[in-house]
């Protein structure tokens, strides 16, 4: 299943990864304004800011406008190819392999071999071999007056990238191999959660289907009995006894269920067993929402929303139900849930009419452990695991989410999109 394949490709956290980027645009700046300003030395100074300019945009982009808080396998490659010729242009005009500080290119590879597929390390250490290559026959000469005072053999000069490469690879393998046993570790674990927390489930609802039914079984044989009577008392009335007799039959309805519960809790419910169409998934979920609440749920969707079937999937029906519980507990009266389709996207729209997203939250949600700072009602905070988990099932799923304060009410606002061919071939 696509879930489970792309799962391993989402452990890249953006977050972290523009922390470290920060770090080093910050120490490159320092670098070149320090060598620059106060040791004198000489090099084409407004080019190399303008380099580091760069890296500094890109970071920008990944924060105000890549939505997911985690990196894609792809995504991740593009970025750290960015970070690889940025730094290796610096280089370029800073001496090349003779400049001391060409060793953090070999950073961005190392620091992706143990998130990353091998074939984007492959990539990634291949392309830093050829930046090295370049670096080692092509390059300017050290900020003078170091290049004045810099003479060593040929067997020294060629020594540094022939140990770099070394190095390189070395730290790859290393990282990767550590992180294929942790990944290993990771999902072994995973999964033993996985099983202990279903036979916890399974057990805990034998438990409580054994109890209804003992203790529903007394009021259903009264109603059954009452319902009876009444059939012998309205037997001539045609209408009233065909209202008698549903009623007996929901009755006996209610004891079979519960029986079939209490002898075999492992049987699925029939909404999570077969495939329906979005709307049904929808209408399902809001359906267990409003029997368990007394707010407004307003549910629209268009002719196209209807047609065609997806392939059950407790993922999508578990992070839908996360974000429209959200809503029903942070509304005052009323959850909107708007459902689009067409030949190419769904998309679905969830508001609701509380007091929003908190302004300190709001660029981090979709991340675990959040906690706002000014937090009007402490009854309803939660720790973001809600956001986080259906977030990430949803993105897993190849859903694109986008969390923010409506623009028309004055709740909330989550859109989730699928393009269709991903959606319905999951």
């Amino acid at each position: 299943m696509k879930f489970f394949e792309t799962s391993k490709y989402h452990f890249f956290k953006k977050s972290t990864y523009i922390s470290l980027r920060w770090i080093g645009i910050i120490g490159q700046l320092v670098s070149i304004n320090f060598v620059y300003f106060f040791l004198n030395f000489k090099f084409d100074f407004i080019i190399s800011n303008l380099v580091i300019f760069l890296g500094i945009l890109s970071n920008l982009f990944l924060i105000f406008i890549y939505k997911k808080t985690q990196l894609s396998d792809r995504s991740a490659f593009i970025f750290l190819v960015i970070d690889i010729l940025q730094l290796g242009a610096l280089l370029y005009l800073t001496g090349g392999v003779t400049n001391p500080f060409v060793i953090f290119l070999l950073i961005p590879s190392v620091f992706s071999s143990s998130n990353l597929s091998f074939k984007t390390n492959f990539l990634l250490v291949f392309l830093s071999i050829i930046i090295i290559f370049i670096l080692t026959f092509y390059s300017l000469d050290l900020p003078s007056p170091m290049s004045n005072h810099f003479h060593v053999s040929p067997y020294y000069f060629y020594s540094i990238p022939i140990a770099l490469i070394i190095a390189l690879i070395f730290l790859n393998y290393l990282a990767m191999s550590f992180g294929t046993q942790s990944r290993l570790r990771r999902e072994a674990l995973a999964k033993m959660e996985e099983v202990m927390a279903t036979e916890h489930e399974l057990l805990s609802l034998g438990g409580q289907a054994a109890a209804a039914a003992h203790s529903l079984g007394t009021p259903l044989s009264t109603i059954k009995i009452i319902a009876h009577d009444l059939e012998k008392q309205f037997k001539e009335q045609e209408d009233v006894k065909k209202d008698i007799e549903l009623l007996s039959s929901q009755v006996e309805r209610c004891n079979d269920i519960l029986k079939r519960l209490t002898l075999n809790p492992v049987e699925e419910d029939n909404f999570i067993d077969k495939d329906l169409t979005m709307r049904d998934y929808l209408g399902e979920i809001i359906l267990s929402f409003r029997q368990i609440s007394k707010k407004n749920f307003i549910f629209n969707y268009d002719q196209f929303s209807n047609i065609k079937k997806i392939t059950k999937s407790i993922e999508i029906v578990y992070g839908l139900r996360n974000f429209i519980g959200n809503a029903n507990k942070f509304s005052k009266e009323t959850i909107y849930i708007n459902l689009k389709s067409d030949s190419e996207i769904t998309e679905i729209i969830i508001e609701d009419d509380g007091n929003g997203y908190p302004k300190d939250v709001l660029s981090k949600i979709g991340e675990p452990y959040l906690r706002s700072k000014d937090t009007i009602d402490k009854s309803k905070t939660g720790l973001g695991l809600g956001l986080f988990i259906g977030k990430t099932l949803l993105e897993k799923n190849f859903a694109s989410i986008n969390c923010r304060n409506s623009q028309t009410r004055s709740g909330a606002e989550v859109i989730i999109k699928w393009n269709n061919k991903d959606l319905f071939n999951l």
